[in-house]
């Protein structure tokens, strides 16, 4: 017996604060399958497949239940209930379980779209510190950085040392068969969770995993899963987390004050990830903004540093390369710059300036001018609406640039072609607002 989707539920959430079809594919998370004949989007987390679609006011959701995860136990009775009782208690217990069950899935999604911040705010924010921000923010809203599990985040950028994000998406997906818990299957697809580091900590991993073509990566995977797994105490790396921001069922407490160089708590981290197989800067500051929550966290790699040096002039022409004190120096600007989430704003920038998602804009501007007369003055209102037309193309490439910790600092990766299919449609990207009254007497 096969199990099936749940009823699709909603949450009331605009494309200016969320917007999937970006924020799943702009190098964050690499587990994400897309669904073109349903514009869905699927992935399982914490055990649980959910599927994900959304429309310009709403964001839908369901998870898969099989039989095994709905069906209930039946509690030791003191005495034989009737019939009649029999059933009502019956589905009254289905009730609350399904009830729970739901409401554990909410905060699931709560969390990992980290849908607490007013994503609004944080852009008026950055826009009202940095004009180059509010060039660029316009066409690109609904930008959110995503609260993965550590674990996750943390071997997903060991796979992105000198690697494109297609690949990088394969190797995960080789992980998860491989060696995560199986959760369901649909059709032809298996779908499974996120392995422990107890199940990349093996004997035979690293040889297993050359051979399904992690190359070097394999090495440092299992070295860092037996570091995690045996050589740390438990909760070690969850325990690097932002306390304002912890891991999925924590509870957020207050934080370090903010410094040039970030919190006191996002450095240690920083440092305690720098101590692990195959992790270097660039993928320590991944891993301390999506998995850890530290939001100052700043990755620069060659194409953020070119950023840098075209958009705000920074050490044009002394510094030509990327070094650990320029690495230093552009996280320290940023940080000045955008505040505690300037990892946040960085890759708003950062997906605005990669050509897969710049190809496939087009903007456009609709202005409606209103104008009526009152007793003493006329009413002037200028309504502007910015919005953009997503439209994929048939090929598309994509490029990620990140460092081999044990070899060359920085490397710039490959391109390669990704066919992908999706509907077009127009994404409200901002509106504003302008009214004026004149004095009748000063239009005479």
């Amino acid at each position: 017996m096969t199990g099936a989707f749940s009823e699709w539920r909603k949450l009331p959430i605009g494309l200016s604060e969320l917007c999937i079809n970006t924020t799943l594919r702009c190098g964050q998370s690499f587990r994400w399958q897309n669904i073109p004949d349903s514009e869905e989007w699927r992935c399982v987390l914490y055990g649980n497949l959910l599927s994900l679609k959304q429309d310009s006011s709403h964001l839908y959701y369901r998870d898969y239940r099989s039989p095994t995860s709905t069906s209930l136990p039946t509690p030791p009775a003191s005495e034989t209930p009737s019939r009649a009782q029999s059933d009502t208690e019956t589905g009254d217990n289905k009730a609350q379980i399904h009830s729970g069950h739901d409401d554990h899935v909410l905060r699931i999604i709560k969390h990992y779209l980290n849908l607490s911040s007013n994503l609004s705010d944080l852009y008026a924010q950055w826009s009202s510190q940095d004009p180059n921000f509010k060039k660029k923010a316009a066409q690109f809203t609904g930008i959110r950085i995503l609260r993965q599990d550590a674990w996750e985040a943390l071997v997903s950028f060991i796979c992105s040392s000198n690697n494109n994000i297609s690949r990088i998406s394969q190797m995960v997906e080789k992980l998860c068969l491989n060696y995560g818990p199986f959760v369901a299957k649909i059709g032809d697809r298996s779908y499974h969770d996120f392995p422990t580091p107890e199940a990349l900590a093996g004997k035979d991993v690293e040889s297993n995993l050359r051979t399904l073509g992690f190359g070097y990566r394999a090495r440092y995977i299992h070295r860092t899963a037996v570091i995690v797994s045996q050589e740390r105490e438990k909760g070690w790396l969850d325990g690097l987390c932002n306390p304002e921001s912890p891991a999925f069922g924590g509870e957020a407490k207050g934080g370090d004050e903010m410094e040039p160089e970030g919190r006191q708590g996002y450095r240690d981290a920083h440092e305690n990830l720098l101590e692990l197989q195959g992790v270097g800067p660039k993928v320590a500051d991944c891993v301390c903004l999506m998995g850890l929550g530290w939001g100052e966290s700043v990755p620069v790699d060659t194409h953020v540093w070119q950023i840098a040096q075209r958009d705000y002039r920074f050490c044009k022409g002394s510094h030509k390369s990327l070094t650990k004190a320029t690495y230093d120096a552009v996280g320290n600007h940023f940080r000045k710059l955008w505040g505690h989430e300037a990892g946040w704003a960085h890759s708003v920038l950062f997906t605005a300036d990669l050509r897969s998602f710049a190809d496939r804009l087009a903007q456009t501007k609709k202005v409606a001018v209103s104008v009526k007369e009152e007793e003493s003055e006329v009413k002037i209102k200028t309504e502007v609406t910015a919005a953009v037309a997503l439209t994929a193309p048939k090929e598309e490439a994509v490029a990620f640039n990140v460092e081999d910790s044990e070899t060359k600092p920085t490397t710039k990766g490959s391109r390669v072609n990704k066919r992908k299919k999706s509907a077009d449609g127009i994404l409200h990207a901002s509106q504003t607002t302008e009214t004026r009254r004149v004095s009748k007497r000063l239009r005479r």
